[in-house]
């Protein structure tokens, strides 16, 4: 049977029979509201977020104890026992057992299996198979190894040790693009913060992380020809905090971290705007050779690189360059929004001649959605962060892009913008595109989000944080999650995307979050269990 995201209306197999919750009533089909009596518990696999393309529940289950050992085939390779230890890791937080990840024969345990002809699994799918004697997971990729390991942890109880049900799981992922972006530049996180989150996203297969590392308020990454851009520019933050900036070799480290976790990171350099903390650091980069003061304020639109100067190619051919030399992935993103301080025909020579740089270092461009309106390169790659007030004939822009080919990451900033506030009480957080609450950011299809772009043309969806007043990692978990866990399944899984029945999911993960210790907003949209005594829930706000 499939099982999509309206399942909870539906039935999901347990032999024939519908699953019923505690009282013996169907768990489905309850829709309580905040302040109505609570809805009976899902069954496990109704709980499984993002929702598989299809699942069974049948049969015994597996007994995963002090006695579980996780397998891998002789000879599958460093990648495979990687994602076999990095499982170990994850299973072992709430279960406190050893898990050794062990080569070769025997029956027992989570077996990891590589089978590059596995059916219905595409290049980042899976099967799960849990029976008596153990769980199977099967894929033709150690990618979609290390996802249903993901599905493994929700199927394991959040307190510990436990039954994993019997049934199976066969899944793969919607698009190709799962991504968040995290703003480091208007306040600073460190390597660990991030890291973090790349732990937090991952438990919920996103397999982008897009940083964006340069704005107004401060420089965040070192650049060796340029090397004032960190040590001057990435002083301070938005507020007059004292900012700071990542070292190469800090890069270099989240970067392998993230591919540890088959995440792929994209970095922004933001301009031909955006870029009052480069030009305090170097004042050649400016039309009056002046440079201005350092920024701590949130407005946006007022700086530009001059791009009558020859220095300005210069100085984006070095610094791109060296990002690419750090950056193992396919993207480079080059921002472009918001530049207001440069008139449109500079504008649009200007990215010619960034876009020009950027496949000149092998990779392919990112830019936002306002590149549309100039001239993009082959390939290129546009990010839409429009809103329902957006004018139509910048919406008929990117249409027009994606005809020619031009695939469309979607980041609609009253739908995936994560700093938005969820309503007029929350702090921190903006309002400028509207109160985002997380109904609002679940209920829209990106297949038919934007008129004349296609399915086809998307290449995913991206869920961005900009942190002008997210100043710490309790800001940052608060506005994100639960917000982010619905863009995840967006991106992931198939079918139209049912409200009624994701709140019911969405709040059978509140022990799991509480479990991480993952401060989230407990919206009373969501039917949220009880919070666990010793559980660190984020707060509750009507």
């Amino acid at each position: 049977m499939r099982v999509l995201r309206h399942a909870l209306g539906t039935l999901l197999l347990l032999g024939t029979a519908p699953l019923l919750g505690a009282a013996g009533t169907p768990a489905h089909g309850d829709d309580t509201r905040p302040g109505d009596r609570r809805p009976a518990a899902l069954a496990p696999y109704e709980q499984l977020l993002p929702a598989p393309l299809s699942a069974h529940a049948a049969g015994r289950g597996y007994a995963f104890g002090p006695g579980t050992v996780i397998r891998t085939r002789p000879g599958a390779g460093a990648q495979v026992r990687q994602v076999g230890e990095l499982l170990a890791e994850q299973l072992r937080g709430p279960s406190g057992l050893p898990l050794p990840v062990v080569e070769g024969a025997g029956q027992e345990g989570i077996r990891l299996r590589i089978d590059e002809q596995a059916a219905g699994v595409g290049e980042e799918g899976y099967r799960l198979e849990s029976g008596p004697d153990g769980v199977t997971l099967t894929a033709r990729t150690p990618a979609g190894l290390f996802h249903a390991g993901q599905t493994l942890r929700q199927l394991v109880p959040a307190a510990g040790p436990g039954t994993v049900p019997g049934g199976t799981v066969t899944d793969r992922p919607r698009f190709a693009h799962r991504g968040a972006m995290l703003d480091i530049a208007r306040h600073f996180f460190t390597v660990g913060q991030v890291k973090r989150y790349v732990d937090q996203l991952v438990a919920y297969k996103v397999n982008t992380l897009h940083l964006h590392l340069t704005d107004d308020q401060g420089w965040r990454i070192a650049v060796d020809s340029w090397p004032r851009l960190a040590q001057y520019g990435g002083v301070g933050e938005v507020g007059g905090g004292p900012g700071g900036y990542w070292t190469k070799e800090d890069y270099r480290e989240l970067v392998a971290y993230a591919a540890e976790r088959f995440v792929e990171v994209v970095p922004e350099i933001d301009m031909p705007g955006h870029v009052n903390a480069a030009l305090a650091s170097y004042a050649e980069l400016t039309c009056d050779g002046k440079a201005p003061p350092r920024y701590t304020g949130t407005k946006v639109g007022f700086s530009s690189l001059c791009v009558g100067k020859e220095r300005t190619y210069t100085f984006i051919d070095e610094v791109l360059g060296e990002i690419a030399r750090l950056t193992p992935g396919r993207y480079l993103h080059i921002g472009g929004d918001e530049a207001h301080a440069t008139p449109a025909a500079d504008y649009a020579a200007f990215m010619d001649r960034a876009q020009a740089v950027v496949g000149r270092h092998g990779k392919t461009v990112v830019a936002w959605h306002q590149l549309a309106a100039a001239r993009p390169a082959k390939g290129a790659v546009l990010q839409y962060w429009g809103h329902d007030r957006t004018a139509a004939a910048e919406k008929a822009a990117v249409a027009a892009a994606a005809k020619a080919g031009h695939p469309v990451i979607l980041s609609p900033a009253d739908r995936a913008y994560l700093d938005m506030k969820y309503d007029p009480q929350t702090k921190p957080g903006l309002s400028w595109a509207g109160y985002v609450p997380v109904q609002r950011s679940y209920a829209w299809d990106p297949g038919s989000y934007l008129d004349g772009v296609p399915e086809s043309a998307v290449l995913g969806v991206e869920a961005a944080l900009w942190t002008e007043n997210v100043a710490t990692r309790e800001d940052l978990e608060l506005m994100a999650f639960p917000r982010v866990l619905g863009l995840a399944e967006l991106g992931w899984s198939t079918g139209p995307a049912d409200w009624a029945a994701y709140r019911h999911r969405l709040a059978a993960q509140g022990p799991r979050l509480d479990a991480r210790g993952i401060g989230y907003h407990r919206t009373a949209e969501v039917p949220w269990p009880q919070a666990s005594p010793g559980s660190a829930p984020g707060v509750r706000v009507s």
